[in-house]
């Protein structure tokens, strides 16, 4: 904050320039809310039995622990890239099972959207040094390969929301999206389950195999990014202004007790953006 800060400059001037600085930009970007249906979760050997003993199941939580962006140009539209973002999605289920007794499971569910956006174009290549400062001038150097200066994609994504969870006796009636293997999911997706997951697709002695699935929104922004120079005017250096407070440990409910109420974690969000100006505790009925 502007407030909390001064230039090192002598008599505390503020001594500014134009500077040359290396960045980002943001060449395009878009926001979504997708709706995933009846997607396939993928259970281990426990969590199939679990299934098929059940009559009563509901989705407890999900969260995204791993994502893939691929990106490819498009043809005939140059400078614009398909991006292709695949989620993997850890679930914990709640099951009804003998005698009013509950038991946990958890399962993988694959989701996969498509977007494209507009990445300019650049045909240079980047070449770095190594920054240790020790190549030596007539010794034999490795050399340096160069990179493309190629746009880079960026996902926003918060956990998904759980609409549904069903279970179904078919396999036709449940979208597998991309994955329907061990092979396609990471390594580091299947290291976050406590048993290997069960991809077999055989029939049951019951006439059909149960499967779960669930249905999923999820709220995300996509945005497509490239190395830039910019011109910025700049203050010649700046610190903190404000000192570090010490905490006092010897009193927990005293600092607890200074502690501002937060009064808008008790409100919706709607409400709360659209109080505007106003004193926002009043509106959800704590009191001031």
């Amino acid at each position: 904050m502007a407030e909390n800060k001064f230039p090192c400059s002598p008599g505390g001037g503020n001594t500014r320039e134009t500077v040359c600085i290396d960045t980002n930009r943001v060449l395009d970007s878009c926001r979504d809310r997708d709706c995933f249906e009846n997607v396939r979760v993928y259970l281990s050997d426990f969590g199939n039995e679990i299934l098929e003993r059940t009559g009563a199941i509901r989705a407890k939580s999900a969260n995204i622990i791993w994502t893939y962006i691929g990106m490819d140009p498009i043809q005939f539209n140059r400078g614009f890239f398909a991006i292709t973002i695949r989620f993997y999605v850890k679930l914990v289920f709640e099951a009804c099972v003998a005698n009013g007794r509950s038991q946990e499971l958890e399962g993988i569910a694959v989701l996969e959207k498509r977007v494209i956006l507009y990445g300019g174009e650049s045909n240079v290549s980047i070449f770095k040094s190594n920054g240790m400062g020790h190549e030596s001038f007539c010794g034999c150097q490795e050399p340096k390969c160069g990179e493309k200066n190629e746009p880079t994609a960026i996902v926003e994504v918060v956990n998904p929301v759980l609409l549904g969870t069903k279970i179904v006796e078919k396999s036709s009636e449940c979208n597998c999206c991309c994955c329907c293997c061990e092979n396609d999911l990471p390594e580091s997706v299947l290291n976050t389950l406590d048993a290997p997951l069960n991809f077999d697709d055989g029939m049951s002695q019951s006439g059909g195999r149960r499967y779960l699935v669930v249905s999923l929104g999820i709220f995300s922004l996509v945005r497509i990014v490239r190395s830039a120079q910019y011109l910025v005017q700049a203050v010649e250096c700046c610190i903190p202004e404000k000192e570090c407070a010490p905490v006092e440990e010897d009193d927990p409910c005293r600092i607890f007790r200074n502690m501002p109420f937060p009064v808008n974690e008790f409100c919706p969000q709607e409400m709360s953006a659209s109080m505007g100006q106003h004193d926002r505790s009043s509106r959800c009925g704590c009191g001031s």
